[in-house]
């Protein structure tokens, strides 16, 4: 185990450093002058331009800019914003909060969908019921999100009014953020569940988009995943036996299916991270994704550099971990990983 995980580690430098000259080399192939932007094409001088070129180190090789970047990087250190003024990692860290939340809960719907409905086509196999849930999974799975929250707004907001369009709540409540988690600090402040089911109603659309392709990759996995299990031999003694069919399927065949599904679950937060940038756009969530794209168009090259940098070392630990839960739990995927 101790040799598994070293290897897993010893991947883990060459993977970040590859990001980091991708976000690095990537950025500064768009169109589009950094200093142009902040200076104004027409307010500025020859003089004003090379001056905040230098300033912003623009002025420099691209080499000699990388190695800083990656210089300070290590030391935690990924610059400060050329619009906001602010450390980068103190603007990532007060939005992920927001992302987090988002991506939990939208994680937690597809769980808590996806698992019943894999193993209920399983169960049916070759049913209505099961041509059914694979059915809807792949449509869920096709569905371009920019396309489908569109449509979850049109649906729930413009044409019902039940839920609103964008933000994380009202401004009728005066939230104290304690912990980031708008749910969480609703509930620890003095607005209570009136404001916890505001909050929870803007949270709803979003988290509903993110967690349609998650929801749609569990079902199926947990169909596949339970399907094999059906077929074991222990499955068939405790038939045999004349145990109950609802502890055969849920003890019994449920909890060895669920490695695969734990697996797919671990990796798919990666995958709602980085979707939170489209759903964070479409339903102005003030997350992570939201801010991302606004610096893409801004030029603002620490912030793009440093924040796909954090985000990528986060999405590559989680697969990690995920790789080393899974082989602490099943020693065969050792030498297959």
């Amino acid at each position: 185990m101790f040799k598994f995980l070293i290897k897993k580690l010893a991947i883990l430098f060459p993977t970040l450093l590859g990001i980091s000259i991708i976000s690095f080399g990537l950025i500064r192939m768009v169109p589009g002058d950094p200093v142009l932007l902040l200076l104004g094409e027409r307010g500025s001088t020859p003089e004003q331009y090379k001056e905040m070129q230098q300033k912003l180190g623009l002025d420099r090789p691209y080499y000699q800019q990388y190695l800083s970047f990656v210089g300070q990087a290590m030391t935690g250190d990924l610059g400060v914003s050329t619009q906001s003024k602010q450390p980068v990692l103190k603007e990532f860290f007060d939005r992920f909060p927001a992302t987090f939340e988002l991506g939990i809960v939208a994680l937690f719907f597809a769980t808590l969908l996806g698992v019943p409905a894999g193993i209920i086509a399983a169960v049916k196999r070759n049913s209505f019921w099961d041509y059914s849930i694979m059915g809807s999974s792949l449509v869920g799975y096709s569905m371009p999100i920019f396309w489908w929250g569109l449509i979850l707004i049109l649906i729930f907001s413009v044409n019902l009014g039940i839920t609103p369009v964008s933000g994380r709540i009202s401004v009728l409540y005066e939230i104290d953020h304690v912990t980031g988690l708008m749910l969480i600090d609703t509930l620890l402040s003095d607005e209570g569940i009136p404001a916890f089911i505001d909050a929870f109603s803007h949270l709803f659309l979003p988290a509903l988009a993110m967690g349609t392709i998650p929801l749609a990759v569990i079902a199926r996995m947990t169909r596949s995943s339970m399907l094999e299990v059906l077929g074991e031999d222990y499955m068939r003694t405790a038939k045999a036996k004349g145990l109950d069919r609802k502890r055969i399927i849920l003890i019994h065949g449920l909890r060895n299916a669920l490695i695969p599904v734990i697996t797919v679950i671990g990796l798919m937060f990666g995958s709602i991270i980085t979707g939170a940038i489209l759903t964070e756009t479409i339903f102005s969530w003030p997350g992570i994704g939201k801010w991302m794209v606004a610096s893409v168009s801004q030029r603002d090259y620490p912030v793009i550099q440093g924040g796909l940098l954090i985000i990528a070392s986060i999405i590559v630990i989680i697969n990690t971990l995920v790789d080393v839960l899974y082989a602490a739990i099943n020693p065969k995927m050792r030498d297959q990983i």
